[in-house]
């Protein structure tokens, strides 16, 4: 049986940031990243590739002032790529779960993929930045992702000692368990809710 290429394109322009970004399910992990913000660049890298998700992201943002705008703009682009790419959401399986391991760290993600945006986010870390990245950003990302999603998405740093470590295995962990939420099941026929609809 063949199926459509779930994916989307999003562009968004403010006074703050000028983001395209592109965005396939059924990708292969390619992934072209330029967004000024150079370690978001290394997370979308890891999320894409161990999402098995094709990702292009452009973006320029006010990073004279810092780098909440960009990586907030990019968490809605995101978002909203993803909600476009799933339509309907009939014969996925809905809902994701990983652990992930990275060195002294241990993550977990879970994901459902319900129209009923929420973030549960449990993590805290040794330091505030990594390199010129603020931690804080991680939370704002995530957030906006799952708003935009309208996905459930509880995140949760069961322990670590290397703040790059463990925002790592955060977005690793992501894209693992998203590619098993919206994995297809032959199993499920139309969408995987007893109300008929997500």
């Amino acid at each position: 049986m063949e199926t459509t290429k779930r994916s989307a394109q999003v562009q968004r322009k403010t006074n703050e940031t000028d983001i395209s970004l592109a965005f396939s399910v059924d990708g292969e992990g390619k992934n072209n990243l330029e967004t000024e913000v150079y370690f978001l660049n290394h997370m979308l890298d890891l999320f894409a590739r161990h999402g098995h998700f094709d990702l292009d992201v452009r973006a320029k943002g006010d990073i004279e002032i810092d780098y909440h705008h960009t990586v907030e703009d990019i968490g809605i682009c995101l978002g909203q790529a993803l909600r476009e790419a799933l339509g309907d959401k009939k014969g996925i399986k809905r809902y994701g779960n990983a652990f992930v391991p990275m060195d002294d760290s241990l993550a977990q993600v879970v994901i459902d993929l319900s129209n009923r945006p929420h973030l549960e986010y449990r993590a805290e870390y040794p330091t505030n930045q990594v390199g010129q990245f603020p931690t804080e950003l991680v939370h704002e990302f995530l957030w906006k992702l799952a708003l935009e999603a309208r996905m459930n998405l509880h995140v949760i740093l069961h322990y670590g000692q290397n703040t790059h470590h463990m925002i790592e295995a955060i977005f690793k962990a992501l894209g693992r368990a998203l590619d098993e939420a919206t994995s297809i099941d032959p199993r499920v026929k139309g969408v995987p809710s007893t109300k008929g609809v997500l």
